[in-house]
């Protein structure tokens, strides 16, 4: 590849035409005030108090939120409500309607102050924690009755819900439950709270939850409707496409490994077993108990509007959808069935029947934490998303996934140079599924012109795996580039929905499955036209799941392009991926390395497919069911690329995507230790393979100027990564620097709350004995957000 330093000049010499459209995107999303306008600022502080809103006297969120609907009738400037830092904790959701809106061309802007990172968050601090076994080393916590979660955070990590898993052999599936005959099994008889359980069963592209209702004599009985629910259509809970591991959950004796946690709602108990190094006494502990953080939306006819966010993360929400007797039953990326319906014989419907057509139009879609529809001219920027149960951003969702009531509409929405990662399910979901949002009853529901850019999303799908990264169903002009993605369990990207069954003249193959008994066959166009994926890196994808790939396709998208995209890594899985209906798509300029096919189509009973132009890529698996003249398609001048050797346009593509300029991670910094404040240094200026990282007073000098590439290294000397020492996980790891070689020991997770944890071994950048005289040396240890674990990263 070439240095990132000519890689940029290369990307603004090949992409400026596409860098303009942006530009003119992002300028509507944000109108610039005029230079003499009035800035009125509300200041805000997390202990903030009174009305005041003043620098001396600064008020809370929701006072500042009274006053902005005081004074914005007649803005004459941007009115900035200034956040202090500090951990700004919610006991409702913060709703903004048309009247927090920006007004005479102005825009309310919800910032951080200088310097400062707040977060908002749903989330309780629990302490407090006394040994309630030692035998297991189990912790207990009062944390009061009345709340719940299904989520848990630990130094800024997801803990791991107590469960179990077992063998499907073991359990005969019926209309009621499961059945188990295997003796080791009988404990189960015995639990408490038995309607408290879960089965998680992880299939090929779903990821199903159903509740127990009792366990007696062998018998699990399900609670319904999830049980039925979860047992027709198509990769269901007991016959899975892919059977994936299947787990018992939600016990507390489950409670068997380091990291797990139970809440007795009953009693207001919290159990954890804690990893090892952690001191129950000073760990950070976080949980969850609000189901979204921000509700951005007015109605049709007054849409909340010129409203923005800048350097804040927003953390810590759960979604307790699953935990009723709903479940969760997964359809595809974050979809799902709710309700009772006119089920089939339970042995009849597995891969598909009439009665399973009825609830199709009918999905729900998962709430986001932070909802956006009925709304115009809404920016969220240079922030984080982290720590979320759920899909992290919901963009012109459907009314059912919003706390509003009001789905849809929502135009010129802007998610730029931003943190999405280490959340339940998804990144960004734009628009709906149901018919108002392909064939809308008024035109003003239509999601148009959403820019989603320069951003990094990755590790997510922690509880919820069926997702992507960045969703667009029925949207007009959505434009998704130069995002990195990565670590994901199931696809990276997806652009389209709806299998080509709502599209013009419908599709056959849902006429024969009975879906027409329940919806229209429509003979116009939906609202999915002229979207677009260009310039992301996308890898490290398809980790855990089956049947998808880097970048996957659904239904008719006239002006659809996908273009100058890096893939890289798929498992084995598919580059691009038309699955059903998926016409009208050029695909063009993209480099596809380690990858399975490269592309593919999924022509069973795939009619109204086709019209493709695939054409000027890169590929290292020559493998593909996609042919010039087929059904339409024009497929040439694609390359196949053996043992690396991409030539130069090739390699302008992989060193151009991903994250451009001002990002929130800096290219360049100093990693400043916040207990020392001294940098972190290589010892000798030795740029020999294994040579020691310590801490030594800040100098400007090379050898702390560390690059923090798109894939999560630190680099110094140019090639040199930092390294945790012989891909160590144990405690005491020698963090050193070695020759870069894309390994996990190589790449660096920069959380929150500023301490730094290996995405191969979870512990985190440590100054050995909190020491913090020159020399001391750094190694890997349990993460526990302490002074000497803590990083500033300063440009």
């Amino acid at each position: 590849m070439l240095p990132r330093s000519l890689a940029a000049l290369r990307r603004v010499l090949s992409t400026a035409t596409t860098a303009l459209g942006l530009t003119v995107a992002v300028t509507v999303a944000a109108p610039v005030s005029p230079a003499a306008a009035a800035t009125t600022t509300l200041y805000v502080s997390a202990t903030g108090s009174g009305t005041a809103c003043t620098s001396a006297q600064p008020c809370s969120i929701s006072a500042a939120q009274t006053a902005v609907r005081s004074q914005n009738a007649a803005m004459s400037g941007d009115i900035v409500v200034e956040l202090a830092a500090g951990t700004y904790r919610l006991t409702a959701p913060l709703r903004l309607t048309a009247a927090d809106s920006g007004n005479n061309g102005y825009t309310v802007r919800w910032q951080a102050a200088a310097g400062a990172r707040p977060v908002i968050t749903g989330a309780r601090a629990v302490t407090g924690w006394t040994l309630a076994d030692s035998g297991r080393n189990i912790w207990r916590a009062n944390v009061g009755t009345g709340v719940d979660t299904r989520q848990l955070y630990v130094n800024g990590a997801a803990a791991t819900r107590a469960r179990t898993q077992v063998n499907r052999a073991d359990f005969t599936a019926s209309s009621t439950g499961m059945r188990f005959t295997n003796s080791a099994l009988n404990y189960l008889n015995n639990l408490a709270n038995q309607s408290r359980v879960e089965m998680e069963s992880v299939g090929s592209f779903t990821d199903r939850y159903s509740p127990v209702q009792s366990i007696s004599g062998g018998q699990i009985t399900m609670q319904q409707p999830a049980w039925n629910n979860n047992n027709f259509g198509y990769d269901t809970f007991t016959q899975p496409h892919r059977a994936g591991p299947l787990y018992l959950a939600n016990a507390y004796e489950f409670l068997d490994a380091a990291g797990e946690w139970y809440l007795n709602t009953g009693t207001g108990v919290l159990y954890y077993i804690p990893a090892s190094g952690q001191n129950m006494s000073s760990v950070s502990v976080e949980m969850p108990v609000l189901q979204s953080l921000v509700s951005v939306g007015g109605t049709l006819s007054a849409p909340a509007h010129h409203i923005a966010f800048s350097g804040i993360t927003f953390t810590g929400t759960t979604w307790l959808g699953p935990s009723s007797n709903q479940g969760f039953v997964d359809q595809q990326t974050g979809s799902y069935i709710y309700g009772n319906w006119n089920w089939p014989g339970f042995s009849t419907c597995h891969n598909g029947c009439t009665q399973f057509e009825a609830a199709r139009p009918n999905w729900n879609q998962m709430p986001a934490a932070v909802q956006i529809s009925a709304a115009d001219n809404i920016t969220f920027g240079d922030s984080q998303f982290v720590n979320l149960g759920q899909t992290a951003i919901g963009i012109g969702n459907d009314a059912n996934a919003n706390t509003s009531g009001v789905g849809l509409a929502a135009s010129n929405i802007t998610i730029t140079r931003s943190e999405i990662a280490r959340s339940s399910a998804g990144g960004v979901v734009v628009g709906g599924v149901r018919a108002d949002a392909h064939h809308p009853s008024d035109q003003r529901m239509v999601n148009r012109n959403i820019t989603i850019s320069n951003n990094r999303i990755h590790d997510l799908g922690l509880d919820y795996r069926g997702i992507v990264s960045v969703l667009t169903t029925y949207v007009s002009d959505a434009t998704v580039s130069y995002n990195e993605v990565y670590n994901m369990p199931y696809t990276g990207m997806s652009i389209g929905y709806g299998w080509g069954a709502n599209d013009t003249g419908g599709n056959t193959q849902y006429a024969n499955r009975g879906l027409y008994n329940y919806q229209p066959r429509y003979t116009t166009p939906t609202t999915a036209s002229n979207n677009r994926l260009i310039g992301n890196y996308v890898h490290d994808v398809m980790q855990q799941m089956n049947d998808g790939g880097c970048i996957y396709t659904l239904s008719w998208n006239p002006g659809a392009v996908i273009s100058d995209n890096y893939c890289l890594r798929t498992n084995g899985h598919f580059g691009v991926y038309f699955d059903e209906g998926s016409k009208y798509y050029t695909v063009r300029n993209n480099v596809f390395s380690s990858i399975g096919v490269w592309a593919t189509a999924n022509y069973w009973g795939g009619e109204n497919m086709g019209n493709w132009t695939v054409t000027g890529n890169w590929t290292s698996s020559s493998s593909t069911n996609v042919t010039n003249g087929d059904r339409g398609n024009v497929v040439n001048n694609n390359v196949v690329v053996s043992n690396g050797a991409w030539p130069s346009g090739a390699q302008a593509v992989m060193n151009a995507a991903g994250p451009q300029g001002g990002t929130t991670n800096p290219q360049t910094v100093e990693l400043v230790g916040v207990q020392s404040n001294r940098c972190v240094d290589v010892q000798n200026n030795s740029n020999a393979n294994g040579s020691p990282t310590h801490i030594w007073d800040c100098s400007g000098v090379s050898t702390q100027r560390w690059s923090r590439t798109s894939s999560g290294q630190f680099t110094v000397f140019g090639n040199k990564c930092l390294d945790a020492s012989g891909q160590g996980t144990a405690n005491g790891t020698p963090v050193v620097i070695w020759d870069c070689n894309g390994g996990a020991n190589q790449r660096w997770t920069v959380n929150a709350n500023g301490t730094i944890s290996g995405v191969q071994s979870g512990l985190c950048l440590d100054v050995s004995g909190n020491a913090t005289a020159n020399g001391s040396r750094l190694a890997l240890w349990t993460c526990h957000a302490g002074a000497n674990q803590r990083w500033t990263l300063r440009g």
